[in-house]
């Protein structure tokens, strides 16, 4: 009997459904997050994009609170990355006055 391992999901996996949490085809993935077919699953591959849930036969979806966090993460990522590009305010220096004679 082969050995079952664990390992930790490279991103908070959603273990309870909370009404309203709806399961998106991939169309509506596509929509949503502007990313390709291709792009989706290269970034599941690459442990950074949320991998589908099987709903029957040949056909995935993905929870829609899975792939909202992920764009919240994209969203993280931009604003710590403008701080930290954003060059350092100009500070003014008063300048000496010339003394009249």
């Amino acid at each position: 009997m082969p050995e079952l391992t664990t390992h930790t999901p490279p991103f908070k996996t959603v273990n309870k459904i909370q009404l309203g949490n709806r399961l998106l085809r991939r169309k509506e993935v596509e929509q949503k997050t502007g990313k390709s077919r291709s792009a989706i699953y290269d970034g599941i591959r690459q442990g950074t994009f949320p991998a589908p849930v099987p709903i029957g036969g040949k056909s995935v979806a993905w929870l829609e609170e899975e792939v909202d966090s992920w764009i919240a993460h994209c969203l993280e990522e931009r604003k710590r990355q403008t701080l930290e590009n954003r060059p350092a305010p100009l500070r003014m220096t008063a300048q000496p006055q010339e003394q009249r004679a």
